[in-house]
């Protein structure tokens, strides 16, 4: 019976060392796991549709054409194209734009023409939903 007194007398629990260690390799491996679904999020979310209209040329005919360069990561059809509110004929489209691909959209001009100096809104959409908008002046 003295004996066992003597044991639990001397029993000792971790060092202060191997318990910082210990909690260290665990803030680690949770990082590290933390880390890793992270990176999984970003990767999935990669394939991004960016399409930016980079000039806007009105023409005698009273057309517009549109300059449109895909920007994103990923093939990008354009499937509709409005001036304003209004929906607007092409006969360009649906267009498929390559990644890091540049072409052009000819918008015919709402009723009446485009009035010189008038600011116009043309808007470019995607198969997906996505609007890209550029609002250019009708030269005087």
């Amino acid at each position: 019976m003295n004996t066992i007194r003597k044991m639990k007398k001397n029993a000792k629990a971790l060092s202060p060392v191997v318990a910082s260690i210990i909690l260290i390799a665990v803030t680690v491996a949770v990082s590290i796991a933390v880390a890793a679904w992270m990176g999984a999020l970003v990767v999935g979310n990669m394939n991004t549709e960016e399409v930016k209209i980079t000039n806007v040329e009105f023409a005698a005919d009273g057309t517009a054409v549109l300059t449109v360069k895909n920007t994103g990561s990923t093939t990008v059809i354009l499937s509709d194209v409005y001036i304003g509110t209004a929906p607007a004929t092409s006969a360009d489209l649906p267009l498929t734009l390559a990644a890091n691909g540049v072409d052009s959209v000819t918008v015919a001009a709402p009723t009446g023409g485009f009035a010189s100096g008038q600011a116009y809104q043309f808007k470019v959409v995607s198969s997906k939903g996505n609007p890209f908008v550029y609002t250019a002046t009708a030269p005087l």
